[in-house]
C-alpha cells in the first residue's frame, strides 16, 4: 500500500470526476457565511502546547520511567521527538502554503485520492469527538478527589456544556479559552523543572541521592530493549495534539506567517518540557517506588509531579497536581471538541458529510457540526452504566490507533504535495515554509510510524490474547474499510501529481515572500 501511494508518478490516468479535486468547488450551504481568522499567534503556539502536554506527562511519565528506567525513556521520548519534529515540518510546509479548516483530510483529498481523504476525515473527527468522551469520563474521576459522593456522570454533563457553550461563543473564545487552560500546565511544568533542579543540587527537599537511578546500568535501561518499545508506544500518544496547530490555521489571522512560527517554537518548547520533566523524575523518584507502578491514567498520588512536589516540601502538593491534571484534560476535552468540528465542517463542505455540518452562525462557528461532535461526549454517561474506569479504557482503546493513522496520512500526504508542486512548475525557494529534511523527513516519519501502529500491543500479539489485539488494533481495519469503501462506491482514483489542486483560500492570497517577512 505504501508504495503504491508514494511512488505514484504524474503520468495522466484516468480519473472520476470527484478523483480531482480542483475540477470541484467547494459547495457551501446556503445561509452559510466565511469562518472568521480570529486566532492569533499566541493561541496558536498554546494549542500546540496544550494538545500535547497532558496526562501522558503529568501521570504516564512515571510508568514510563519504571518500564525502561529513566535513559530507556528518554530514548523513547527522544525518538518520538524525532519523528513529531519531522511530521511538524511537513506539516507546517503544507498548512503555510493552504490553510484551511479541513487540513489533514483536505491534503489527503488534493494530494493522494478522495477516498483516502475521506477516511482520513472521518478518521479524525472520530479520534477527537471519542476523546473528548473519554476526557468528560476522567474529569469525573478527578473530581472524585474533592466530592466523591457526586456521581462522576454529572461531572462529564457538566464539563460538557461548559466545553460546548465555550466553542460556541467565536473560534477567539475558543482560543482564549485554551490559551488559559494550556498556561496553567506550562507554569506547571516549568515550575517542577525548576524545583526538581534545585532538589538534584540538594538547594531544597531532602533527597539523599539524586542520581541514585543511573549509577548502574541495569537500572538506565531498565528492561531492555522491549521495555524501551512499549514506552516508544507511550511516548507517541503522549505527542498526539501538536497536529491542532493544522487544524487551527484555518482561523489564524495570518497563517502564513503565524504557523511555521508556532511550529518552530512549539516543538523545542515541547521538547524541553518531556525531557526535562524525565530527567528530573529519573533523578528524584527511585525505581522502586511503588507509585511509579500505578497504571491509573488520573491517579493523582502517583503521579511523579505529585512525588517531588511533595519532597519539596510544597504545600497541598497532591491537590495541587489534581487542580492540574483536571486542567490538562479540560484543555483536551477543549482543542478535541474544536479540531472535530471544524473537521466534520470541512468534510461537509467537500462532499464527504451531511451538508447541513457546513453551516456557519453569524459568528462564524459551525454549530450543526458542533452539537453533533458534542452529542458524542454523551458517552461520557457510560460512567453511570458500566462504571468509570472501564468507560475510560474503553473509550480509549476505540480511539487509540487513529491520531497515527493521521501521522501516517500527513507523511503520505507532504511527499506527494511536494513531488507536485515541483511537478506543476513551483520553486520551493517560494514557499511560506519549506520543510528542511524532504524527502528523508516524511519518509523517515512514515516508517517510524508503521513500527508504532504494529507495536501497539505487541504483548497480546505475542501471547495470543484475541480480545486485547482486538481492542488495540480495530483502528486499522476500520480505516481501511471507510478508504476502500469510498473507493468502491465512488470509483475515485489517485490524483496525479499533475492534477493536485494547489490553490490557496482567497482571503489569505498574498505573495509569498510578503508573507515571510
Amino acid at each position: 500500500m505504501s508504495k503504491v501511494i508514494l511512488d505514484q508518478d504524474h503520468a495522466p490516468a484516468e480519473q472520476s470526476p470527484d478523483a480531482n479535486p480542483s475540477a470541484t468547488t467547494r459547495q457551501r450551504p446556503a445561509g452559510a457565511s466565511e469562518l472568521k481568522r480570529g486566532l492569533s499567534s499566541r493561541h496558536l503556539q498554546m494549542i500546540a502546547i496544550g494538545g500535547s502536554i497532558g496526562t501522558g506527562l503529568f501521570v504516564a511519565s512515571g510508568g514510563s520511567i519504571a518500564a525502561a528506567g529513566p535513559g530507556g525513556a528518554l530514548v523513547a521520548f527522544a525518538a518520538v521527538g524525532l519523528m513529531v519534529f519531522l511530521l511538524m515540518q511537513s506539516l507546517g510546509e503544507m498548512t503555510a502554503k493552504i490553510p484551511v479548516a479541513g487540513s489533514f483530510q483536505t491534503f489527503a483529498t488534493r494530494f493522494v485520492s478522495p477516498s483516502f481523504g475521506f477516511a482520513i476525515g472521518w478518521n479524525y473527527w472520530f479520534n477527537w469527538a471519542i476523546t473528548v468522551a473519554a476526557e468528560l469520563v476522567a474529569a469525573g474521576i478527578v473530581m472524585d478527589f474533592w466530592l466523591p459522593q457526586v456521581p462522576g456522570w454529572v461531572w462529564a454533563g457538566v464539563f460538557l456544556a461548559l466545553l460546548t457553550g465555550l466553542n460556541a461563543l467565536s473560534a477567539k473564545a475558543f482560543g482564549e479559552g485554551e490559551f488559559w487552560l494550556a498556561m496553567i500546565k506550562v507554569v506547571t511544568v516549568v515550575v517542577f523543572l525548576v524545583a526538581g533542579t534545585l532538589m538534584i543540587f540538594g538547594i531544597i527537599g531532602g533527597q539523599s541521592d539524586p542520581l541514585g537511578n543511573w549509577r548502574d546500568a541495569k537500572d538506565v535501561f531498565h528492561g531492555g530493549w522491549l521495555s524501551i518499545i512499549s514506552v516508544f508506544m507511550i511516548a507517541g500518544f503522549s505527542f498526539q495534539g501538536t497536529e491542532l496547530v493544522g487544524v487551527a490555521a484555518g482561523e489564524a489571522k495570518n497563517p502564513r506567517r503565524e504557523v511555521p512560527k508556532a511550529i518552530r517554537k512549539v516543538f523545542w518548547r515541547i521538547m524541553i518540557f518531556y525531557i526535562g520533566a524525565i530527567f528530573v523524575i529519573g533523578c528524584l523518584v527511585p525505581l522502586t517506588d511503588p507509585s511509579l507502578l500505578s497504571s491509573g491514567e488520573t491517579d493523582v498520588a502517583s503521579s511523579p509531579f505529585t512525588l517531588v512536589f511533595e519532597n519539596a516540601g510544597i504545600a497541598f502538593a497532591a491537590a495541587l497536581m489534581n487542580a492540574v491534571i483536571l486542567t490538562a484534560i479540560l484543555s483536551a476535552g477543549n482543542s478535541g471538541l474544536y479540531a472535530s468540528t471544524r473537521m466534520l465542517y470541512s468534510m461537509a463542505l467537500d462532499g464527504k458529510a451531511p451538508k447541513a455540518f457546513g453551516r456557519l452562525n453569524r459568528r462564524g462557528v459551525p454549530m450543526t457540526a458542533l452539537m453533533a461532535t458534542a452529542a458524542v461526549g454523551l458517552f461520557g454517561f457510560l460512567t453511570a452504566l458500566v462504571g468509570q474506569g472501564a468507560a475510560y479504557a474503553w473509550l480509549l482503546n476505540v480511539s487509540g490507533l487513529c491520531g497515527f493513522i493521521v501521522w501516517v496520512g500527513i507523511a503520505i500526504s507532504h511527499y506527494r504535495f511536494r513531488r507536485g508542486y515541483i511537478a506543476q512548475g513551483g520553486d520551493v525557494r517560494d514557499l511560506p515554509y519549506k520543510a528542511s529534511f524532504f524527502p528523508l523527513g516524511p519518509l523517515v516519519a512514515f516508517a517510524m510510524l508503521l513500527i508504532v501502529i504494529a507495536g501497539q500491543n505487541y504483548e497480546a500479539v505475542l501471547a495470543g490474547r484475541g480480545l486485547e489485539v482486538l481492542s488495540a488494533y480495530i483502528g486499522l481495519p476500520v480505516f481501511l474499510a471507510l478508504w476502500i469503501g469510498h473507493r468502491l462506491v465512488t470509483k475515485s482514483k489517485m490524483v496525479t501529481l499533475s492534477a493536485m489542486d494547489l490553490s490557496s483560500p482567497a482571503d489569505i492570497d498574498e505573495p509569498a515572500e510578503s508573507a515571510r517577512r
